[in-house]
């Protein structure tokens, strides 16, 4: 495992979650600060007629804003952005973002592999991309993308989570630097932007 290293600023960082979301990224979102000093977009596998209380929700529970992202929007700090329901979500070269109706990618409208390698696209080594539980490989493509051009990649111990495929799918797929328990991922992030 390797420590990352504080000559890098990371940019932005990317979550991709499937079975098990809520109760993960409620561990690992309110431990953000409310000036985390990059924007965190997170892909939660939903339904396709899910409607905007999982945003509300976490919303009302965290430091950082909690929202659905919007189309053309740019991607600002201290803003938690999550992929609205049945649109894949990605980022542009001007880091605004794009919703778009293509076809599902491994079954999934969102797809996390169409966020993860667009951010990769636009951050390079700027990037933290992180996959916690789920019970497909959905991200596990998109990690590796971003492990190929430089960013950070962390896993969550497969041991810990509510379901293992993903988890595993992705240290199959990638070169991983961290894999962490569930608990202390919101706390990594915290301390890599602590003067």
């Amino acid at each position: 495992m390797t420590r990352p290293s504080k000559r890098v600023p990371y940019e932005a960082v990317v979550i991709g979650v499937s079975a098990g979301g809520l109760h993960a990224l409620r561990a690992i979102l309110p431990r953000l600060p409310k000036n985390f000093p990059v924007p965190v977009v997170v892909v939660q596998h939903r339904g396709a007629d899910s409607d905007g209380f999982f945003a509300e929700y976490l919303d009302q529970r965290c430091l950082v804003q909690v929202k659905e992202a919007e189309e053309k929007e740019e991607a600002a700090p201290g803003t938690v952005y999550l992929a609205p329901a049945n649109y894949h979500l990605l980022l542009e070269d001007d880091r605004t973002f794009s919703l778009t109706l293509e076809s599902r990618v491994r079954f999934a409208r969102p797809s996390i592999d169409v966020l993860f390698e667009s951010a990769a696209d636009v951050y390079g080594a700027n990037l933290i991309g992180i996959i916690l539980t789920g019970a497909n490989d959905d991200g596990s493509r998109g990690l590796a993308t971003i492990k190929k051009r430089g960013g950070l990649a962390v896993v969550q111990d497969p041991v810990g989570a509510e379901v293992d495929t993903m988890p595993k799918a992705a240290l199959q797929a990638a070169k991983v630097d961290f894999v962490l328990p569930l608990a202390a991922i919101g706390q990594f992030l915290a301390n890599l932007y602590e003067e």
